[in-house]
């Protein structure tokens, strides 16, 4: 059965990744400072059917107007070199939301409800692959919030794991920024939950961690350029393969 504007239903398998936390996954990149990637074996779901993928992936926000609009994302270029390795039809599964905290991601929340009910509308079209997640900046807001991230977080993957049936689904955690501009008031809070995020792939099986050092922001001092989003996909790739090593 054909689906028009997206691909066939019975075709070959079709690798799937969830993207969620806030708005470095989510994609605040120009739209101009880097070239489309033009992939015909990478998808995004879109009203629960697999459409070509194109930016911007997760529109969390306006597109074409406002300090935070959406733009280009991290996780494009990590599909693409994903279906590149594998010559497989790869799939986004878009759930960021920006400036949520972890805390808004647990369990029975709306966001985690949402991400779980998108997720199972892929499995009907898709095996689901992985789990790319970036946020961190706004529980940087204190040091409770960056003391108590670990277990949160631990209990969310868990869960999240379990209810899409996979308890060994692989886990990529993004690194924050450590040059976060002053006048967002975070200190040594992000280098403080980088250690966090090192320390949760240490424990948790099946998880890894892509590093930020040496990316660049945009001037709004926050968010990462879309030239570093193009990077940083590449860099969950690595980390990704990394967990696939026997």
């Amino acid at each position: 059965m054909d689906i028009k504007d997206g691909i066939k239903q019975e075709d070959d398998e079709l690798h799937a990744f969830l993207m969620i936390g806030q708005s470095n996954m989510a994609g605040r990149g120009e739209f101009g400072d880097v070239e489309p990637i033009h992939n015909k074996l990478c998808h995004m779901l879109r009203m629960g059917r697999w459409q070509k993928m194109a930016d911007p992936v997760n529109p969390d926000r306006p597109i074409f107007e406002g300090a935070f609009h959406s733009g280009i994302s991290l996780a494009n270029s990590f599909a693409d070199a994903y279906a590149k390795a594998n010559q497989v039809k790869t799939g986004l599964i878009p759930c960021a939301d920006g400036g949520t905290a972890i805390g808004q991601w647990m369990p029975g929340e709306i966001l985690y409800d949402h991400a779980v009910m998108q997720c199972k509308l892929a499995q009907r079209t898709s095996v689901i692959k992985g789990i790319l997640w970036h946020q961190g900046e706004t529980d940087c807001k204190n040091d409770e919030r960056v003391a108590a991230y670990k277990q949160k977080f631990i209990t969310m993957m868990t869960a999240l794991r379990r209810d899409l049936g996979d308890e060994t689904l692989p886990i990529i955690i993004g690194e924050l920024s450590e040059q976060i501009a002053p006048k967002w008031e975070r200190g040594d809070r992000p280098a403080k939950l980088n250690r966090v995020f090192a320390e949760i792939a240490e424990e948790l099986p099946y998880c890894a961690v892509a590093p930020s050092g040496g990316l660049s922001m945009k001037p709004d001092g926050i968010h990462f350029d879309a030239v570093s989003c193009r990077e940083f996909g590449k860099r969950y790739f690595k980390a990704y393969c990394s967990l696939m090593e026997p």
